[in-house]
């Protein structure tokens, strides 16, 4: 029988324990047409590894708890969920918080424990079949990280001083966090800005300082919903109306293009000389004038022309910075 079904009587089991009926072995049986082997079993795992605080009360030939306060988990996971949260506790290196990852790896643990399955029976064998290795991330403050998630989950606002990574300003801000974004090995904070009335998107990693506000933020109750807004735009939602970009990819590397996700919306032709046509919208394009000059030559910008031009003035620039007449 599926330990699913087995949840079920440990459930139905503690329900009359909670009642005060003292059910016993006998009940379990009647209920569950169980073999009197299984119902005893039933019991010694609620006690020893679920554990319940069981008592056999002899005048009343049925079980209760020593501690009222007692509950069972509230979900029973089966062998598929146990690993899904194992590799969850892998996956979660991204975290910059160490309190946070070892609390969810204690969870974990504790979870794995009482499903009594060996092969899941210790998280450090994971380290040995499931790693994840971050490059080029941005650091972030690991109390700066802790408060951003608190005013998150609480709607609290948040008073940050936050450096600009294009003008390199220093301002002083309070805000309403909205969502929080873990895009290309950084953490972004979207935000109502009360100072700008706009929702704003600020780098964890060029956070100051972060406290909890003493004043409250209203944000606008006509705000599109944010998700939206992150699905619609390339990289990170930087404002404004969109542009629909247009790449070429020569047949070198258009197979590995094709096995790509740059945008959701996005759309791929590929021609008849092996070439591929990416089309995706975009609010900004800082972030995609870099992606396109990683490709080299092996990418060209079709549309719009804005783009083509911040990517022509930036090879430009680094034609200036490389090519000197005294080299040979």
């Amino acid at each position: 029988m599926s330990d699913r079904l087995k949840f079920e009587r440990f459930v139905w089991f503690h329900a009359r324990v909670k009642g005060g009926s003292h059910p016993n072995s006998r009940n379990l049986i009647e209920e569950f047409e169980i073999s009197e082997r299984t119902a005893q079993r039933d019991i010694e795992f609620m006690r020893d590894n679920l554990q319940a605080p069981l008592a056999f009360d002899r005048r009343r030939n049925g079980y209760r708890y020593t501690d009222a306060a007692f509950e069972l988990p509230l979900h029973w996971l089966d062998e598929d969920n146990l690993l899904a949260l194992a590799l969850a506790a892998r996956m979660a290196s991204t975290i910059p918080a160490a309190a946070v990852k070892e609390d969810l790896c204690r969870l974990i643990g504790r979870m794995l424990r009482l499903s009594r399955n060996e092969g899941y029976a210790c998280l450090e064998r994971l380290g040995n079949k499931v790693s994840v290795k971050n490059i080029e991330y941005a650091r972030v403050n690991e109390q700066f990280f802790r408060l951003t998630v608190r005013a998150l989950f609480d709607d609290r606002a948040l008073r940050i001083t936050y450096q600009s990574p294009h003008s390199g300003a220093v301002t002083e801000r309070t805000v309403q966090p909205l969502h929080l974004m873990h895009y290309m090995g950084s953490w972004h904070l979207l935000a109502w800005c009360a100072s700008k009335a706009a929702i704003r998107n600020f780098a964890l990693a060029r956070l100051q300082s972060v406290a909890f506000a003493d004043t409250l933020v209203r944000v606008p109750a006509d705000l599109p919903p944010i998700k939206e807004l992150t699905r619609r735009h390339f990289g990170i939602m930087q404002g404004g109306a969109a542009f629909t970009v247009t790449l070429r990819f020569s047949p070198r590397i258009a197979p590995r293009i094709r096995e790509q996700v740059w945008h959701p919306g996005q759309q791929t032709v590929l021609e008849p000389d092996g070439s591929l046509l990416l089309s995706f919208p975009t609010a900004d394009f800082r972030e995609l004038t870099r992606n396109v000059l990683s490709c080299g030559a092996e990418v060209q910008v079709v549309a719009p022309p804005e783009l083509h031009a911040l990517v022509r003035e930036e090879i430009e620039k680094m034609h200036k910075n490389t090519w000197s007449p005294d080299i040979v």
